[in-house]
Formats: structure tokens, C-alpha cells, sequence
């Protein structure tokens, strides 16, 4: 996205809007995001829609620094610190389903998605153990408890933007391991 920003390229602006809008695009709820392309001389039309269908987040793929390795000669020499926030919560809730199918539907997608956030952030965590970077997470703790019935709840959003700013206010907002990794309290 910072080389398409730079870019003096035509079209460069218009291109990272439609990035930008796209990553926001969530399946269902926002229409996809149609890009022109051109492969092999022929053109196509592609819906491109948020990552998170994807992966919920990511650094880099496993095997990249053994392939700077076997490309270069050299082991990778510069220090590595993970950044990790997950929007959402790393362990799981408790939710009154109602015995209605699109209700049953939704929960059952929301709980997907919860586990390919944690299972993300373990790979992640894996990632780090393997390569020696430091490793940082941060994500919605048990302690932030405020309901929200709605995706885009102003009132929820506003706290879940107060909580996050105290934490990271107090020095707390960085776990050095998943919960899954973690001691359970004596």
C-alpha cells in the first residue's frame, strides 16, 4: 500500500481507495469490490472482499527466512518484534443462540471466524518461536464485557476504543504469549 501511495503512477490514488474499501468489504453485509485485470493478454473482472476470510492477521509466510538464507548465503541479521492485534477475543464466550436457523447460521460463522483468529495468532506465536522475534499481542481480554447486539454499535465501538486506549495507556495492552501459552493463575 506505501508503494502504491508513492506512486506518481495514473490511477495510483484511485487504486488504494478501492484497496481500502475492499478490505473493509465484509462478505454478506458489504458488496465486493470489482477489479480489472488483465492476465496472459485477457481481461478479467475480480471481487476482492476483507482478508479476513483469508486470515484474520499474519506477518509472513513460515519459510521466508529460510529462503533469504538459501537465496542469500547468510542467515537474516536484523532483530524481529511481532505486533500482533487481533480484534476480537482469544478465548470463548458463552452467547444465547435462538433456535432459528439464520441465527444458528450466524453463530456458527462468528465462531469460525473466533477460531481462525486464535489459530492465526498460534501459527503466528509458532512463526516467532521458530525465528527468535519478539513476540507482542494484543486483543479484547475477559475483562471487556460490554454486549453488543449489532456489527456496527457506536455505543460498543466507542468503549472497545476506550478499553483498548487504557490499556495501552497502563503498559498492559501486550500479552508475550497467546492464552493458549500461558500459566493458568496459582
Amino acid at each position: 500500500m506505501g508503494w502504491i501511495a508513492a506512486s506518481q503512477a495514473p490511477g495510483a490514488l484511485e487504486l488504494f481507495r478501492k484497496i481500502m474499501v475492499a478490505s473493509a468489504s465484509i462478505p454478506g453485509v458489504v458488496s465486493p469490490v470489482q477489479f480489472d485485470v488483465e492476465v496472459d493478454g485477457r481481461r478479467y473482472q475480480e471481487m476482492h472482499v476483507d482478508g479476513g476470510v483469508i486470515a484474520q492477521t499474519h506477518v509472513y509466510p513460515r519459510q521466508i527466512l529460510k529462503e533469504w538464507e538459501r537465496a542469500t548465503g547468510q542467515p537474516f541479521q536484523r532483530e524481529l518484534h511481532f505486533y500482533v492485534v487481533l480484534n476480537g477475543r482469544m478465548l470463548p464466550e458463552w452467547a444465547d443462540t435462538k433456535r432459528r436457523t439464520l441465527e444458528i447460521g450466524n453463530r456458527a460463522i462468528r465462531t469460525l471466524v473466533q477460531a481462525q483468529g486464535i489459530s492465526d495468532v498460534d501459527r503466528i506465536y509458532a512463526t516467532a518461536l521458530q525465528d527468535g522475534a519478539d513476540f507482542n499481542l494484543a486483543y479484547i481480554g475477559p475483562d471487556f464485557s460490554y454486549p453488543h447486539s449489532e456489527e456496527f454499535d457506536n455505543a460498543y465501538m466507542k468503549l472497545l476504543y476506550d478499553y483498548a486506549y487504557a490499556l495501552g495507556v497502563s503498559g498492559k495492552a501486550w500479552h508475550k504469549v497467546p492464552p493458549s501459552e500461558a500459566s493458568p493463575p496459582r
